[in-house]
């Protein structure tokens, strides 16, 4: 699973509507970080066990070019999840619709493999909550993959002070956090075979690019038949429950938003003396900053 995200180091005055969801139209849009680390370790795994590697996203049909990134990079397949129901749905309402498109798309899958939180909302909650709803066991904060045999996976995670390592059956979910590895820059290769890639929201867009095609209809059956034509899933290709989804579905409600700047409180300065040392030892334990 890989997202679309707004670059929240270039946020802008009007970032955030009225109702508190993100103005995703007022800032550009990047591929989420650590979701590139979760492709580059599926990529390794389909590299050292063979397999298929199918992405999804759930979002706009701007969100197309995250899975257009992804072919670039080795992805097998890609679907986009999109439907004005689905909008501003919270991590609840989007678990749900992502744990029905996998079930959909991928109802044999073997690992679900996704960035550990989103720059956008910072809860890290959507792995673990369609983890739950996808009935399945689940490893966070994944940061390397040992082995992968006998239908069971070992791996590495990270913890406070340490890391432990984990064997889990599969299916199985995990979350992988920004230190797992170093994504593979698109090959040009594969930039040349899918640049064109494309869904069918895109087709008019596209049409003015390759007038030769007399419609839209050719356009998407000359995609097709190069599997450049990336699906797109709809409200009425998954069997959802509607007030599931969707604003209608998310509990969550932003009330309020504040610049927070931190600024440092007064300065005190210890002179270079075994004394002076601990001095300031005394106050940080007296202040409960180290015991």
């Amino acid at each position: 699973m890989v997202k679309q995200v707004p670059d929240t180091k270039r946020i802008i005055g009007n970032a955030m509507k009225e109702d508190g969801t993100v103005n995703r139209s007022a800032l550009p849009a990047i591929f989420n970080p650590e979701d590139l680390h979760a492709l580059e370790l599926a990529l390794s795994l389909k590299d050292r066990y063979e397999g298929t590697v199918t992405v999804l996203t759930m979002g706009p049909p701007s969100a197309a070019e995250v899975l257009r990134e992804s072919l670039y990079r080795g992805a097998d397949k890609a679907f986009l999840i999109t439907d004005r129901k689905f909008a501003g749905a919270d991590t609840l309402a989007t678990s749900y619709t992502l744990a029905k498109a996998i079930r959909k798309i991928e109802p044999d899958f073997d690992l679900v493999v996704c960035g550990r939180q989103a720059i956008d909302g910072d809860t890290a909650q959507v792995g673990p909550q369609t983890a739950e709803k996808l009935g399945i066991p689940q490893i966070s904060y994944v940061e390397n993959i040992d082995k992968l045999e006998d239908g069971k996976i070992t791996t590495k995670r990270v913890i406070k002070n340490g890391a432990e390592w984990v064997r889990c059956p599969m299916p199985m979910l995990m979350t992988v956090v920004e230190s797992a590895n170093e994504p593979r820059p698109p090959r040009a290769k594969r930039l040349m075979k899918y640049k064109n890639a494309a869904t069918v929201l895109e087709l008019d867009n596209l049409l003015h690019k390759f007038p030769e095609f007399q419609d839209q209809e050719s356009l998407k059956n000359y995609l097709q038949k190069k599997g450049l034509l990336i699906p797109i899933i709809t409200v009425a290709d998954l069997k959802v429950e509607e007030e599931r989804i969707g604003l209608k579905g998310s509990p969550t409600r932003v009330k309020k938003i504040d610049s927070v700047v931190l600024a440092g409180g007064e300065l005190k300065i210890f002179e270079s003396s075994d004394e002076a040392v601990q001095e300031l030892i005394h106050e940080l334990v007296e202040d409960y900053i180290v015991s």
